[in-house]
């Protein structure tokens, strides 16, 4: 078995059946149709219900794994020379009702999220069920134009959920959708009140991080400073080297550095 495989873990099949049934009865439904997405997601086995609910199944073993990469991340804001600020959950329910939570919050501001629908355990497994988008493509996915159209946008989105006092703690390309022509941010994780102010410099860099090799450097910062003044965006600076180690981030350091060093002349 690849490590990928034994580290993300499965659902027993068993397990599955039980919490098809349980959304079965909650919802209502007779011929429930369930298909299996394949995700590279570690931390949940997500899966579509009918073509409208979005569900993640969450065990102990994601749990486990979530908490291995909380530790892994707040190594990373010691290095950056800040405290940690990210927060472990305790069991699969809590990290379900988490999320559930984070949307609800997100959404409340004006932002654009799936919308929660329930959160709720079967067994020691956290279900988590949320409105499923049917045509999206990740930021990632979509041409350079149209990511320069839309950053400007990202940051302005930031810029809501900063100004509320929260902070997203985990975005990259993978969590920024657009369905209908609209922008959604999902996988919000858990961050500390406490270092919550650091948590929104490292938003500010995991979003030029995940541009930069969209866009480029010029247009990431340039895109940046329609919500964020130099000083901000120089306070994200000193994250982008704890972003750069991360396996979901591939970008030009220097290159962004360099554009933010420009910016403070």
């Amino acid at each position: 078995m690849e490590f990928r495989q034994l580290v993300r873990g499965r659902v027993d099949w068993p397990d599955i059946e039980r919490v098809a049934r349980e959304l079965a009865e909650r919802y209502d439904r007779d011929g429930m149709r369930v298909r299996f997405l394949d995700a590279d997601n570690w931390l949940s086995t997500p899966m579509v219900v009918d073509d409208d609910l979005f569900v993640k199944v969450i065990t102990r073993q994601n749990t486990l794994v979530h908490a291995l990469f909380t530790t892994g991340r707040n190594l990373g804001a010691f290095s950056a020379g800040t405290e940690g600020f990210f927060e472990r959950h305790e069991t699969p329910y809590e990290m379900a009702r988490h999320e559930l939570e984070a949307t609800r919050r997100v959404r409340e501001l004006g932002v654009h999220a799936p919308e929660p629908v329930e959160a709720f355990e079967v067994g020691d497994l956290g279900v988590l069920v949320l409105e499923y988008l049917p045509e999206f493509r990740t930021l990632g996915e979509l041409d350079r134009e149209t990511v320069t159209q839309l950053a400007p946008e990202l940051f302005a989105t930031l810029r809501t959920v900063h100004d509320a006092g929260l902070a997203h703690g985990d975005l990259r390309a993978e969590n920024v959708l657009v369905a209908d022509g609209e922008l959604y941010v999902i996988d919000a994780t858990r961050v500390s009140e406490d270092g919550r102010e650091a948590a929104r410099a490292y938003d500010l860099a995991s979003a030029l991080a995940a541009l930069e090799p969209l866009i480029g450097a010029a247009a990431a910062v340039d895109a940046g400073l329609g919500s964020y003044d130099v000083d901000e965006l120089l306070a994200a600076e000193r994250f982008l080297d704890f972003v750069a180690i991360r396996p979901d981030h591939e970008f030009d350091g220097a290159e962004l550095k360099g554009e933010l060093e420009k910016g403070v002349t």
